[in-house]
C-alpha cells in the first residue's frame, strides 16, 4: 500500500474497532511501518473519529514530521518493530474482556488463555503478560521486546503481548491482519471468562496437528 492508502486504512480500521466496541472514549492506538519512518494516531484521539491528514508522520529515530502529535505510546511501537521486522502495524487497545481477564487472573504469566479453540491457536499463539506499569512508561518497550526475543529464540514468534491492566498490543503485516488477531484474542479472552466449569483444553495432539498441517505457532 501507499502511504496515502494506509492513511485511509489506519482510519478504517480504527472507525470499524470502535463501532464494534474494541475500543472507547480515546483509549487504543495504531501505527504503521513506512519505508521512511511510521504512521501513528495522535495523542488522547479517538480511532472512531481519525483523520488520515491529522494522523503523525514520524522518522525511524521518532522525530516527529508532521500530523499532531503523536501517540505517547510510540516508543513501544517502535521497539516492538525493531524486535520483529516482519510487523507492518501494531495495535494497541484496552479491550474489555482481555483487561477484565488480567484483573480476575489469567491462565498464566507466560500464557494469558490457554488453547481451548483451533483458531486461537492457529491465529494468535501464545500472549505472555506483560507486568503493569504507569501508560507510557518506557520501560514497557524492554519488557515487551525481551518477551518477543524469547520466544524468537525458542522458535517461535509473538504476535500479541497484554499488557496488565492496559491491554494488548497486537501486531501482523498489515491492519487489517493485526485487527483479525485482536479479534481473536478478545474474543477467546470472553469465551474464558464466560464458560464455568472452564472447557477442557486442547491435547498436544490436537495442537501437533494445527503446527502440522497450518503451521501454528504454539
Amino acid at each position: 500500500m501507499s502511504e496515502t492508502e494506509l492513511r485511509q486504512e489506519i482510519c478504517r480500521v480504527g472507525a470499524s474497532l470502535f463501532a464494534r466496541g474494541y475500543v472507547h472514549a480515546t483509549a487504543g492506538n495504531i501505527s504503521v511501518r513506512l519505508p521512511d519512518g511510521f504512521l501513528i494516531t495522535p495523542t488522547d484521539a479517538c480511532l472512531g473519529f481519525l483523520q488520515p491528514e491529522r494522523l503523525a508522520k514520524v522518522t525511524p529515530g521518532g522525530e516527529q514530521l508532521s500530523g499532531d502529535r503523536a501517540s505517547k505510546t510510540l516508543a513501544l511501537h517502535r521497539r516492538i518493530y525493531d524486535a520483529d521486522p516482519q510487523a507492518q502495524c501494531v495495535i494497541h487497545t484496552h479491550s474489555t474482556h482481555l483487561v477484565a481477564l488480567t484483573l480476575r487472573g489469567v491462565w498464566s504469566e507466560a500464557d494469558i488463555l490457554p488453547p481451548i479453540t483451533p483458531y486461537y491457536v492457529m491465529k494468535v499463539g501464545h500472549v505472555p503478560l506483560i507486568p503493569y506499569h504507569r501508560p507510557g512508561d518506557p520501560k514497557v518497550g524492554e519488557r515487551v521486546a525481551q518477551a518477543i526475543r524469547a520466544c524468537q529464540e525458542s522458535g517461535g514468534r509473538l504476535s500479541a503481548v497484554m499488557l496488565d491492566r492496559l491491554g494488548p498490543n497486537v501486531w501482523g503485516t498489515s491492519p487489517a491482519a493485526a485487527m483479525a488477531t485482536l479479534e481473536e484474542l478478545e474474543e477467546t479472552a470472553k469465551l474464558w471468562l464466560l464458560l464455568n466449569p472452564k472447557p477442557a483444553l486442547l491435547d498436544e495432539a490436537a495442537i501437533e496437528d494445527l503446527r502440522r498441517t497450518f503451521g501454528a505457532s504454539w
